[in-house]
């Protein structure tokens, strides 16, 4: 058994967690990178800047007054496990764990920052037992939109087939789109939420989806055209929020479908950002009855990151 430091350095978030395997114990902190009132993100070298400039309080206020050895660390290095995968953002968090590991003389293991989100949902969800299985995944967020076929690696620990994805726009921009479109802070899923709520279950704008599925693909951009149409319209937000995320649910519903038809009767875990989202939850739950990451694992964390890490420390020492 041992412990993790785990440190992701995402596009939108510093993080870092701290997971002993003994306890089964999770420790983590994470702040968000700051946005400009009315912009919807940052340019790369702002990001970086902002990370070196958080890092260092995250990873104290992570570790804090625990003490205690720390036998690995680990860091999401890459977006994904596709070759060619590279962001910036990653390079900070890669640089700060790979000196903590000469520091302490410990093993550093890398991984991207996909699976740490696939691993994230499945520690919060208490279905660890999938690590090592097969099963199917969606990872919906501002980066990525895309289902995956998820089989066990010995290193990677996931080792993750994309078999349905966005042509163009994420899922996770479009909600930030649509949120700026109407005033909202970024990121805006959670107001857009609560506008959705307000307009209760009787849907007025139902979405058709008809033109945004292209087999197992999916085209993202036609919401925030028809979101931008009827707001011109007059339509009201809580009108234009329930739209927007019932358009969302019919899209991942019909890659899911289609992901059960060619893979068969597999669990499905849905991880990223714009999962946490309860409307979208709710319906797919009722339906499918699938594993989802805790709301506040679903948005870019090192949890997942830390427990790989521990999971690959105890395979290469044997504990």
């Amino acid at each position: 058994m041992g412990r993790c430091l785990g440190i992701d350095t995402s596009n939108y978030t510093t993080s870092a967690a701290l997971y002993d395997d003994e306890k089964g114990n999770m420790l983590w902190s994470k702040k968000l990178l700051p946005v400009k009132e009315g912009e919807i993100g940052l340019r790369s070298s702002e990001v970086v800047f902002a990370h070196i400039k958080q890092a260092e309080s995250i990873i104290r206020e992570t570790i804090g007054d625990n003490g205690g050895k720390i036998d690995a660390v680990a860091v999401s290095d890459r977006p994904r496990d596709a070759e060619g995968s590279y962001m910036p953002c990653f390079l900070v968090g890669r640089t700060i764990a790979g000196a903590i590991s000469a520091a302490l003389g410990v093993p550093l293991f890398c991984f991207s920052h996909q699976a740490g989100h696939i691993a994230s949902a499945l520690y919060s969800s208490g279905r660890t037992d999938l690590i090592g299985k097969s099963f199917l995944s969606f990872h919906v967020s501002g980066g990525t939109t895309e289902c995956l076929y998820v089989t066990p690696d010995e290193e990677r620990i996931f080792n993750c087939e994309i078999i349905g994805r966005s042509l163009d726009l994420h899922i996770g921009q479009a909600v930030d789109r649509v949120g700026n479109m109407l005033n909202y802070p970024f990121p805006s899923g959670a107001y857009l939420e609560k506008a959705a709520e307000k307009a209760g279950e009787n849907i007025m704008l139902k979405a058709d989806i008809s033109k945004a599925m292209k087999g197992n693909d999916c085209c993202i951009s036609g919401v925030e055209n028809n979101c931008r149409r009827y707001l011109e319209e007059g339509k009201s937000e809580e009108e234009i929020a329930q739209y927007l995320f019932d358009y969302i649910y019919k899209v991942i519903d019909r890659m899911t479908q289609e992901a059960i038809k060619n893979y068969g009767d597999v669990e499905i875990v849905y991880a990223g950002g714009v999962m946490s989202n309860g409307i979208i939850k709710r319906r797919l739950s009722e339906k499918y009855g699938c594993v989802f990451a805790a709301r506040e694992y679903s948005s870019d964390n090192a949890c997942g990151t830390a427990l790989m890490g521990a999971v690959r420390y105890a395979k290469a020492t044997g504990r």
